[in-house]
């Protein structure tokens, strides 16, 4: 298969989503990027899918790299796809108010809020409750005494960290209520305690992939621990976006900054010489080809520490270039990614037909932060 590299100006022939150093050119351009971006948006618009709603996970992680695509453009079709989606939402949340999947469309009701909306444009008081009762309210999921061995916390699952936490920050800011970030704290800590492994650097999924030495079937066919990209990906690219909104001198910042560099520098370790992850971060061979979620969210996260001084540029750009070129590669002529593993909780295999709507999510977020980058 063929794919057109803006900037280079030259067809090059790629196997597995995989660009050749060799064959790219040095530099990114700017226009390029923008187009790009804009393509992929205009080919999901065109082609709407959600796991079971218009306000479900799926949609809130594209609607957080379109609200990105927007705060590093201005591009007017990014506010209308914003600005649509909300409205014919009526600014609801999806309707699971104790799981964290069904407020990260909420993000995008924010920042329209914030930027985009006119007066009364925007009715936040469905994101409100939810973040009330989310926190708030007693359930299985926040009782100490829960005994569930899987779903034994609030955020038992580590996309979840993508999901609600960015939310919490940009509402705090928003609503200058510090006490949302306090709460958020105390369940984000009890998702590190859980799942962050210290020794890699990384997050388990969930509790089924904590592996303690004795478990066969927790190791990947080369014996290494079970680590998921995009799982992973959700975690680094949700402390960027929380990051982004967190008040400079916030009593927990640190945490925050020190965890994003831990596994910044991890990630960065484990970038294949293509640029682009594999779905198994610590057995690549398993399913040797690239994905662009995981990828999409590494190259967004290691991008926006780059922008924002928390990352050493003479370490990373180039490993973030290297990213971007081969996630454009992964674009079809007609602006839709490909390459994307699709809904699941592990490593799987991705192909070139392979795309979500979260998918190209992380292509915008990438997007955004290069862009950055490039300007």
């Amino acid at each position: 298969m063929k794919k057109l590299i803006y900037n280079s100006l030259i067809i090059i022939v790629f196997a597995n989503c995989a660009v050749s150093n060799k064959t790219v050119a040095q530099n990114l351009d700017e226009n390029d990027i923008k187009k790009s971006m804009i393509s992929a948006l205009e080919w999901q618009e065109a082609h709407p899918i959600f796991a079971a709603s218009p306000t479900d996970w799926t949609a809130g992680a594209y609607y957080i790299g379109v609200a990105r695509a927007h705060k590093s453009t201005k591009d007017q079709i990014f506010e209308a796809a914003l600005k649509n989606q909300g409205y014919h939402n009526n600014w609801m949340p999806f309707n699971r108010a104790y799981h964290a999947d069904d407020v990260a469309i909420s993000y995008s009701y924010l920042y329209i809020d914030m930027n985009l909306g006119r007066n009364n444009f925007v009715n936040l008081k469905p994101t409100k409750d939810f973040l009330d009762t989310h926190l708030y309210k007693t359930t299985k999921w926040n009782n100490p005494a829960n005994t569930d061995k899987i779903e034994n916390i609030l955020w038992w699952w580590c996309d979840a960290l993508f999901m609600a936490p960015p939310v919490i920050s940009l509402y705090a800011k928003h609503t200058k209520e510090m006490k949302y970030l306090d709460d958020m704290h105390k369940f984000y800590l009890e998702t590190y305690n859980q799942l962050f492994d210290k020794e890699e650097r990384l997050f388990a999924r969930d509790l089924r992939f904590v592996w303690t030495g004795s478990e066969k079937d927790k190791k990947e066919p080369n014996g290494k621990k079970i680590f998921w990209s995009r799982g992973n990906g959700w975690v680094l690219g949700g402390l960027a976006l929380l990051l982004d909104d967190m008040p400079k001198d916030y009593k927990h910042r640190a945490f925050y900054e020190n965890l994003f560099k831990q596994m910044a520098g991890r990630i960065l370790e484990l970038q294949p010489k293509d640029g682009l992850w594999r779905t198994s971060l610590l057995s690549p061979e398993t399913y040797n080809h690239g994905e662009v979620s995981g990828s999409g969210f590494y190259t967004f996260a290691l991008a926006w520490g780059v922008n924002n001084g928390l990352l050493e540029n003479s370490k990373y750009v180039s490993a973030i270039k290297k990213a971007w070129k081969a996630l454009v590669a992964c674009q079809h002529e007609n602006g839709m990614v490909g390459w994307v593993q699709n809904i699941g909780a592990f490593p799987e295999p991705a192909s070139y037909d392979s795309w979500q709507n979260f998918g190209t999510g992380a292509y915008l977020l990438a997007g955004s932060e290069v862009l950055k980058l490039v300007e």
